[in-house]
């Protein structure tokens, strides 16, 4: 409850600095409730009638806000939030993926939370989810859900083919062959998407870039040793061929949760999806480990997920309603609630209780956020892997060497990133 004159002063000079008054021209009555909206980008059939059963909760114990919940595609939701902050019409409240709340921050679009309501119990957080929150030392974000990637696995396949989970890629592909001769089924299938392959530069002690150095690393001599593992996991025994088709996403997650591959690399976003397939109805028959190391013995995947952001051209009142909001949604309390609902990981410690981690999905998931990587402090971070999206899909289909892929996406970031180097 610690609102504070802080608090009260950061608002008012955040609404008198406002330039627009964005989603807030909601149709208040005077002496009526304010009415806020948020826009969730969360999925609209797993997800959301969780968030929108909370709304319900959150407005009987606040007579005085109204939250107008809009569920936004997540894939239209950033380009629809920029045009609408750009020039009015946004809403008070975003559900912002952690990789758009520095590049919005930057724009001024969003109004920085530090000393705020919605900040007050930020010791509860943790500390490497607050860090990914902020932009030029303050903070535009409250961690809302966390996310990474792991290896999953189909247990019983895995126990048939007296194999291990594997610590490194090359365990990956000895274990993949010996999965495929004693179960009839492939023990892997790797994703083309730039996001999933972070790992595989991570395995070698690298990244697209140095954001410190303001360098462009991604064909650096370990960036192509990264991408060469990366690419050497889609031929041999017991290794599926790569999926370049629109709807690779779909296809290796049916395989997986069918029984028909052995293993994929995912986020807990799938839990959920997992569980209805026939190959986890025994949903302890989903394992969940660290994704495989690399040649440098290191081991780890991106860290993910969303905050609650608040729109800084909202007006006092809105900005209030909204802080107060963020903070019963970001409550412990919430965030248990939507974990047990929506399979999903806290960004909390004191959310994880006993209740929440009876959820095999969950606690594995927690048991290798340890290993996630944040990512660096720098907007344009996450539109890095547009370009290689582009490029890492025709090189898996062998339509484009690796050299020549990572060199047309070398200059794709650099127009990205104009001032950093080569």
């Amino acid at each position: 409850m610690r609102r504070g004159i802080a608090a009260t002063a950061l608002v008012a000079s955040l609404a008198l600095a406002a330039t627009a008054c964005g989603g807030s021209d909601s149709g208040d009555e005077a002496d009526g409730p304010v009415t806020i909206t948020w826009w969730d980008t969360s999925n609209a059939t797993n997800e959301a009638p969780t968030y929108k059963a909370l709304v319900k909760e959150f407005e009987a114990a606040n007579k005085d806000i109204k939250v107008n919940y809009v569920n936004v595609p997540f894939d239209q939701a950033q380009n629809k939030f920029d045009t609408a902050a750009g020039s009015k019409g946004a809403p008070d409240v975003l559900r912002s993926e952690v990789g758009w709340t520095p590049a919005f921050a930057k724009k001024g679009f969003f109004a920085p939370l530090d000393g705020t309501e919605a900040l007050a119990e930020q010791d509860k957080f943790q500390p490497s989810l607050i860090e990914q929150a902020k932009y030029d030392g303050k903070t535009y974000g409250v961690p809302f859900t966390t996310d990474t990637l792991a290896l999953v696995y189909n247990k019983a396949l895995f126990e048939k083919a007296g194999v291990e989970a594997p610590k490194t890629w090359d365990d990956l592909k000895k274990a993949a062959a010996t999965i495929k001769d004693k179960t009839g089924v492939d023990g892997y299938w790797g994703s083309t998407q730039a996001y999933y392959a972070q790992s595989f530069l991570y395995g070698e002690g690298t990244d697209t870039v140095d954001a410190d150095a303001k360098k462009i690393t991604v064909t650096s001599p370990a960036a192509k040793k990264a991408y060469g593992t990366w690419k050497g996991l889609f031929s041999g025994k017991g290794l599926h061929k790569a999926d370049t088709t629109a709807d690779a996403y779909a296809h290796i997650q049916e395989a997986f949760v069918s029984g028909k591959v052995a293993s994929i690399v995912q986020g807990p976003w799938e839990i959920t999806n997992f569980y209805k397939g026939s190959a986890f109805k025994d949903k302890n028959n989903l394992g969940i480990a660290t994704v495989p190391a690399g040649s440098t013995g290191k081991a780890g995947a991106p860290t993910g997920g969303h905050n609650l952001s608040v729109y800084a051209g909202s007006d006092k009142a809105h900005q209030e309603a909204s802080l107060k909001f963020v903070k019963f949604m970001t409550s412990a309390k919430a965030q248990e609630t939507i974990a047990l609902k929506n399979s999903t990981l806290p960004t909390r410690e004191d959310a994880y209780t006993a209740k929440v981690k009876a959820d095999p999905g969950i606690a594995g998931y927690q048991g290798v956020l340890s290993s996630a990587q944040p990512r660096p402090a720098l907007p344009e971070y996450s539109s890095l892997w547009g370009p290689l999206d582009d490029e890492l899909i025709e090189i898996a289909g062998g339509k484009e060497s690796l050299d020549k892929g990572l060199g047309d996406a070398e200059t794709a970031i650099a127009k990205l990133v104009p001032d950093f180097s080569k």
